[in-house]
């Protein structure tokens, strides 16, 4: 009998389960098993912003060399095709190897936590007060008790589906990522408006010699054609998509509205992007995973009984802030405001390109 069983190990699963380690009997279920030869490859872009930067530093955390990865990069490169306007403004992120990240993270977590990873969630039932959580692992069918089910299943989280049906969802988009081989040194992250490919937005990103394309786009049959259009719009920028090393998808949440936020109950909690915790500006999801787990584990520092209430207090600045993230969306995907804002030029950066 656990006192609490997590499903999903990444950041918010995670950091959760290093926060309350030491005070509770903990079961982590993660699905993927760190293989890299077997392993489930998390369709994301890899870059720590700022949010999320001074979250680790909250958390007293280092980075260690052997998760990072060049370059490291200090520049958006914004891309309005709509209005045919270019802009550079200055903002650090840190890039990063996700799996070596994640597989960080889960190292971090204290040994009295017993960790299943290759563990596959499938459901749970109710029987008198307790949980009994059902998943599958090397083939067979396991199941625990516990007095709290804890989900960090991301987006698509079969727990919020199966505990809270009827809980409205954030507005879905199907994120693309096709990785290309490339010579072609770029040392900025690109961020690109057109509302032909999608009303929220697309990404280029660097990692050592290759070159990560990606789009959250809405769920339908032209998925794939808004995605090959993207890729012939940027040739027009000077960037060739040639060598294709690798693709993969994801879904994505984008909260639009607080009731669209769901904390669970008081046998079930959702935290990270299970619960809908995700920025609708950016989709930058890293630092709602760490302050969601936060502040779960502060709602359970009195003990497993009444955390609920407790957990949606210490929840109230996370919706606030996604509150005036939306506030903020207008100014970025409004074509009309968007060209006022990128024709000004305030707070970008000019290049300097020395001819040698």
């Amino acid at each position: 009998m656990y006192d609490i069983v997590i499903i999903g190990g990444g950041p918010a699963g995670a950091s959760f389960a290093r926060l309350i380690g030491k005070r509770y009997k903990v079961l982590l279920l993660e699905k993927r098993s760190f293989d890299l030869n077997k392993t489930r490859e998390k369709s994301c872009g890899g870059l720590i912003a700022p949010d999320a930067q001074l979250m680790l530093a909250r958390f007293g955390l280092g980075i260690p060399k052997s998760v990072l990865i060049s370059p490291q990069m200090f520049a958006v490169r914004t891309i309005d095709i709509e209005n045919h306007i270019e802009r550079y403004y200055q903002r650090h992120y840190i890039n990063i190897d996700r799996q070596a990240f994640d597989q960080w993270l889960e190292s971090l977590i204290p040994q009295e936590v017993k960790i299943i990873n290759n563990a596959v969630y499938h459901s749970y039932r109710m029987e008198n007060d307790e949980i009994v959580v059902k998943f599958f692992y090397q083939g067979k069918i396991y199941e625990e008790k516990t007095k709290l089910l804890a989900g960090a299943d991301g987006a698509f989280s079969m727990l919020r589906n199966q505990a809270f049906p009827d809980s409205p969802k954030p507005k879905l988009y199907i994120s693309i990522q096709e990785w290309f081989e490339t010579h072609k040194n770029l040392d900025y992250y690109g961020a690109v408006f057109d509302r032909e490919i999608t009303d929220f937005y697309s990404w280029m990103i660097p990692k050592e010699n290759t070159l990560i394309l990606g789009t959250a786009l809405e769920p339908g049959k032209q998925a794939g054609e808004k995605f090959q259009l993207l890729k012939n719009k940027l040739k027009n920028y000077g960037f060739q998509f040639e060598k294709s090393i690798k693709k993969n998808g994801a879904c994505l949440f984008r909260p639009i509205h607080s009731k669209q936020i769901c904390t669970g109950s008081q046998k079930i909690a959702l935290l990270g992007e299970a619960a809908g915790f995700i920025s609708p500006s950016s989709a930058e999801g890293l630092s709602y995973a760490f302050k969601s787990a936060l502040a779960l584990a502060r709602s359970l520092e009195g003990g497993l009984e009444g955390f609920a209430g407790v957990y949606k207090k210490e929840a109230q600045s996370l919706m606030r802030n996604i509150f005036f993230k939306n506030l903020k969306s207008p100014a970025m995907y409004n074509r009309v405001l968007r060209k006022l804002i990128l024709k000004s030029g305030v707070k970008s950066l000019k290049i300097e390109k020395m001819k040698i």
